[in-house]
């Protein structure tokens, strides 16, 4: 399995499956001397962990991070930094029972189509608590950029029907589903939790902008800024579409509405607009760096549901266990890591780019 690893100079390696012994994730490229502690990667794991409301997954998980090497004294060394988190709520029973069947909307069938053999307890490799040496690996990337005084904003904008229109990021957490809206927050928790009633899920919409980001970031042609963005996001679980600025609505603009024109604002150029979500020509133009990714409902869903066995049998299945009922608000933390890693990774790769 080749593609565990993601970055060119601030590069991360994640290891671990759902129900094996633990998780983490080795990161490669962080600069000596840079203080960190096990107590802020925590904030960021807690933002992500399982059972932290009635909106998310009933298993318990601390997910209390360990620091294995590359950091002595309080500080990064230049070394590897390798990060360990145990699973501690480990219960593989539900999935003994359904082992020969594949599961709709999983990679059941998939991975083994492509090894032959996988993993059957909560997924493996993947399921997306994977994605808890993202968050770890997101924590000290959003560090280094606090240093460039970039910063990174993640929030809820839609969960099933419901979109959050009056943004106000003080509010995000200030409620369970991390919406800027704190009337449409409401809507969404009563949604959610009527499709788990339902023994159904539902999808949703994440949000992310980075602010003060320079101009210059992104190499073209292949490592655009906003490939590397859409790379980076899309490779969450769960995760069916990308768009950076008006995106997709762009298709319904003509040139004159869509072009952000150019201004001279304190001695600076910028644009009267954005939607270009602040990038062109896959390098950033100084703007506000904005981004939206499509979350699918949560495929494990407490419905009968029509199947096949891995010896290509009908049959029928219901997923039991403890599972998200929309797996979007708990992606927020996931994603800003996922932007942070990216941003970090071209800011170094930038200050190589000319004398």
């Amino acid at each position: 399995m080749s593609g565990s690893s993601y970055g060119k100079l601030f590069k991360i390696t994640t290891w671990g499956e759902s129900h094996g012994r633990g998780l983490g994730v080795v990161i490669e490229g962080c600069p000596a001397g840079l203080p960190i502690k096990e107590s802020e990667i925590q904030l960021e794991l807690n933002r992500r962990r399982t059972g932290q409301s009635k909106v998310t997954t009933t298993r318990k998980e601390g997910d209390q991070i360990q620091i294995m090497s590359g950091v002595f004294k309080g500080k990064t060394t230049g070394a590897p930094i390798s990060l360990l988190v145990e699973n501690e709520d480990v219960d593989s029973s539900k999935y003994e029972l359904i082992k020969d069947l594949y599961r709709p909307g999983h990679a059941d069938y998939t991975y083994d189509m492509k090894y032959g053999f996988r993993d059957y307890r909560g997924g493996g490799r993947s399921s997306a608590r994977e994605t808890v040496g993202r968050v770890a690996a997101g924590a000290i990337a959003k560090k280094l950029l606090t240093r460039e005084r970039i910063k990174i904003i993640g929030f809820t904008r839609q969960v099933g029907k419901h979109i959050a229109k009056n943004i106000d990021y003080r509010e995000i957490e200030n409620n369970i589903v991390r919406c800027p809206d704190n009337k449409i927050a409401e809507k969404m928790i009563n949604s959610i939790m009527r499709a788990r009633k339902k023994g159904d899920s539902l999808g949703g919409v994440v949000e992310v902008i980075a602010q003060g980001v320079p101009a210059g970031l992104g190499e073209p042609v292949f490592d655009r800024l906003d490939a590397d963005l859409a790379k980076a996001v899309m490779s969450m679980p769960a995760v069916k579409g990308v768009e950076i600025g008006v995106g997709f609505q762009s298709a319904i603009m003509t040139g004159s509405e869509c072009n952000d024109v150019f201004v001279m604002k304190n001695k600076k150029v910028i644009t009267a607009t954005n939607n270009a979500g602040g990038i062109l020509g896959g390098i950033s133009n100084g703007m506000d760096i904005v981004i939206r990714l499509v979350v699918k409902p949560t495929s494990s869903i407490n419905k009968a549901q029509d199947t096949v066995t891995q010896q290509g049998k009908k049959a029928k299945i219901r997923v039991e266990g403890r599972h998200d009922p929309c797996v979007a608000t708990r992606a927020v933390p996931i994603a800003e890591a996922m932007v942070a890693i990216t941003l970090i990774d071209h800011l170094y790769r930038t200050k190589s780019a000319r004398l």
